[in-house]
């Protein structure tokens, strides 16, 4: 039987024996409902108020039998009750501990501030892929459905330099500012880059004019959601087949045909081979939209003489399975998502 289990069983049996004394002043005194009642009262809770009328010697006994089990069920619920709020908090506290060492050990790593409408829906994105993330948001109904998706986080406020440090900043690839005010991103920002200099930070911003003001604070990126959710409308009537493909190819993980982006490790075997000799179109029926260059240049439609250098990131289209084994050519060692 289960604490919860053992805490009702408790509390029904006190009932009963509560119902059972006043049901048998009543039968063996006479007594009126009241009356019985008052008596049963006092004497589970060993109060010591003088009795309604003299008691009969079958009342006596009754009454002795009723103070035995009534005075011995109070202990065990409340024992129950002491064990539940005290094992609770424990597994409260164990939990926490617990939570904090799988925090500990992770490395590359991306932090995501807030888990409103904007951070959740991030959160759910990124699942599809093997990224490990921690969570940081300060609502408590918030906190538990991350606990229920068993979602690593840090209760408490992004803003405080402390939970960016227990999440791991240290050692973190990365960091989403998605809180609901700008001020609030441009603070996480700018301590979050003094904290890692090398860390990567995509921000949101509500309003277009604080888009500087985060960039200014350290901001890898801005993203403003009501901009692009403006844009996204207006070329889904310009453009319907281009947003339809995109959203095929990116946004719904269901389908086999995906667009992925793969950076090129040092220990890859394509370093220096030609596309047209990498075999990638040929093995993998994969397409090679363009090629991001270490220097930043993006080639569009690549052409078959592009060499892959380390550092570079290709784009692709095609079936997962495929993808995924491009990724492990690209990647040998595994060496981070």
């Amino acid at each position: 039987m289960d604490r919860t289990a053992r805490l009702i069983f408790g509390i029904i049996f006190f009932l009963l024996v509560a119902v059972g004394g006043t049901a048998g002043y009543v039968l063996i005194e006479g007594w009126p409902l009241r009356d019985a009642i008052y008596m049963t009262v006092i004497t589970l809770s060993t109060v010591g108020y003088h009795e309604v009328a003299p008691l009969s010697p079958a009342g006596r006994i009754f009454t002795i039998a009723l103070i035995v089990s009534g005075v011995s069920f109070f202990f065990y619920l409340a024992g129950n009750i002491i064990q539940f709020l005290v094992e609770g908090r424990i597994r409260e506290i164990l939990g926490r501990r617990k939570l904090e060492k799988k925090i500990l050990g992770l490395k590359g790593h991306y932090i995501i501030c807030g888990y409103g409408r904007v951070g959740s829906s991030i959160c759910n994105a990124l699942d599809t892929k093997p990224l490990e993330i921690v969570v940081i948001e300060r609502d408590a109904s918030r906190v538990a459905k991350l606990h229920e998706r068993r979602i690593l986080h840090v209760p408490g406020e992004a803003t405080d330099e402390e939970n960016l440090i227990k999440a791991g900043i240290s050692r973190a690839r990365g960091l989403i500012a998605a809180l609901k005010t700008d001020a609030d991103n441009v603070f996480v920002t700018l301590s979050a880059r003094q904290l890692n200099p090398d860390l990567f930070i995509l921000a949101r911003a509500a309003e277009e004019q604080s888009e500087k003001k985060i960039l200014a604070a350290g901001a890898n990126q801005v993203v403003c959601p009501y901009r692009m959710g403006a844009h996204r409308m207006a070329q889904t009537i310009l453009r319907p087949t281009v947003t339809d493909f995109l959203d095929l190819t990116t946004a719904d993980a269901t389908r086999d045909i995906q667009m992925e982006e793969m950076p090129v490790y040092p220990a890859s075997t394509l370093i220096n081979v030609a596309l047209q000799d990498s075999g990638i179109r040929k093995q993998f029926d994969l397409i090679i939209v363009a090629v991001k260059k270490t220097t930043g240049e993006i080639l569009f439609n690549p052409s078959a003489q592009t060499t892959l250098e380390a550092g570079d990131t290709i784009i692709a289209i095609g079936a997962m399975k495929h993808l995924e084994k491009l990724r492990q050519l690209l990647n040998p060692q595994n060496e981070g998502i």
